[in-house]
């Protein structure tokens, strides 16, 4: 199983406007204790270039990944851009997490499949 390979396809399911969090990526990866890993592919880009790294946030809705952007307020612009509200450093998952179904982690366990990975 390659996980940063994994993740980046569950990256591009994240919708535009909303935001999923460590451990919900690593679960949909088929690694449910492995959020710590997901925050160090982001920080080191391990899952690529074009996976969205602003739309990720630690449990509590928290931006937590400034040290991995350009400027320390960076993924609070490209988040407001989306028009996701962040309220100092935090947003609220009730309103803006993104609420994967069934659906999405089959599509996802399907990809991996076909990909061998």
């Amino acid at each position: 199983m390659d996980f940063y390979q994994r993740l980046a396809l569950a990256g591009e399911l994240i919708p535009h406007g909303k935001v999923a969090t460590y451990g919900q990526l690593a679960l949909l990866c088929g690694k449910p204790r492995n959020s710590r890993q997901v925050g160090r592919a982001l920080n080191r880009g391990l899952a690529g270039s074009a996976f969205p790294a602003y739309r990720v946030v630690n449990s509590q809705g928290i931006l937590s990944g400034a040290p991995a952007f350009d400027t320390p307020d960076m993924q609070k612009m490209l988040l407001e851009a989306e028009g996701v509200a962040v309220r100092g450093n935090r947003v609220d998952l009730k309103t803006y997490g993104w609420k994967n179904t069934m659906e999405d982690a089959l599509f996802l366990q399907k990809s991996f499949e076909e990909k061998g990975i």
